[in-house]
């Protein structure tokens, strides 16, 4: 608002009342100013402020412990009219998550390493028709804070079951996971076995009865061997973790030809690099990224167990090109009835490289409308 200008005082104009005008304009100009602030302050249509989000309310909302776990969102409008971020404590860790929507489909997503929520960042709109959908930072990871009793999967299974009930979802829920998450969501499928009612999982080695961590899995890749070694692997990372997962997204294709590019591109954006490079830098996710590893082949042996029970769930696997002949039959260890798909072309990024893809296979799966 523009201040109103008063005549420059006549040459005849004492010097009283020069100053007295000169007093006039500065208390108006401070009216303005504070008139102004004012306004931005009460939410008049002077202020800018994010619209109202569309999503259901927090349950059980508290205070994050985590900084800017809204760094990658604040800005964004869309996102901020269709999500909002949540904060529940269960047994002691801060569970972070990211629900939308309001339709009669409960649709939760859980993520791999080394990735968080955010991954599911380009679908998660996309699957709101008829759904309420939940994005959840596993225990220990990405925004969540506090470090669970164990890492076993049935140990992750626990705290995740135990929020979805404090969100009220207690039963039939859809489950979309990718990588460790697909552990996390077996886990909890093979235990509570009324809140499943479908498994979506995408590329990983569900080790238990046939697929076996130590011969068939760990071979794969350096990282496997890597991300075991404790406590080098986190001190090598520590204070260069831009550059460790910056190379690792680079060069964690499994292939069974190499690559013929010794610096390929990155299959990640960089703007998702800049998220995830913020969630590992904290200390405790950093570390329980790389627990991750470590209890695989304690996991191994949990799933034989659970296995002897086998779901009867709907399941379907997608995995990247070629590894279907691999994973399949571990994932139809646990649920018989299983189908699977690859995705030509793809590599193990799969919400990076084809979200497109990724849409199309959960909606055939889950039809929400």
């Amino acid at each position: 608002m523009a201040v109103p200008s008063a005549p420059p005082p006549s040459p005849s104009a004492p010097p009283r009342a020069a100053r007295l005008r000169r007093l006039r304009l500065l208390f108006l100009a401070l009216l303005v100013s504070t008139t102004a602030l004012a306004g931005t302050a009460s939410g008049s249509p002077r202020a800018t402020s994010a619209p109202p989000s569309s999503a259901p309310p927090c349950a059980a909302p508290e205070v994050p412990k985590s900084r800017n776990h809204d760094a990658a969102t604040k800005h964004d409008t869309a996102f901020n009219r269709d999500f909002r971020h949540c904060f529940t404590t269960v047994n002691g860790v801060q569970m972070h998550y990211v629900i939308g929507g309001t339709g009669p489909q409960t649709t939760v997503l859980l993520h791999g390493w080394p990735e968080s929520w955010y991954e599911y960042r380009q679908v998660m709109p996309e699957l709101l028709p008829g759904r309420t959908v939940i994005a959840i930072d596993l225990p220990g990871m990405g925004d969540s804070t506090g470090r669970p009793t164990a890492y076993t999967k049935t140990a992750l299974a626990g705290y995740v079951h135990g929020l979805l009930n404090r969100i009220g979802a207690q039963r039939d829920v859809r489950f979309v996971a990718h990588d460790f998450g697909v552990g996390v969501a077996y886990a909890l499928a093979a235990r509570y076995r009324e809140q499943a009612a479908g498994l979506f999982l995408m590329d990983f080695p569900l080790v238990g009865k046939n697929l076996s961590f130590a011969t068939d899995v760990r071979p794969l890749s350096w990282h496997f061997s890597f991300n075991l070694q404790d406590p080098l692997a986190e001190q090598l990372a520590t204070g260069r973790v831009g550059t460790f997962l910056d190379h690792f997204f680079r060069h964690s294709q499994i292939s069974e030809t190499p690559q013929p590019d010794p610096n390929p591109p990155s299959p990640i954006a960089p703007r998702a690099l800049a998220e995830y490079t913020r969630v590992f830098s904290r200390p405790q996710v950093l570390h329980s990224g790389f627990e991750l590893y470590r209890t695989w082949s304690q996991d191994e042996q949990e799933n034989k167990r659970l296995q002897q029970d086998p779901l009867t769930i709907p399941v379907r696997l997608v995995t990247q090109n070629g590894l279907s002949g691999m994973m399949l039959p571990a994932v139809r260890d646990a649920a018989p009835g299983a189908t699977g798909t690859e995705v030509d072309g793809a590599g193990h990024w799969l919400l990076e490289e084809r979200p497109d893809r990724v849409v199309e296979e959960i909606n055939s799966f889950y039809p929400a409308r």
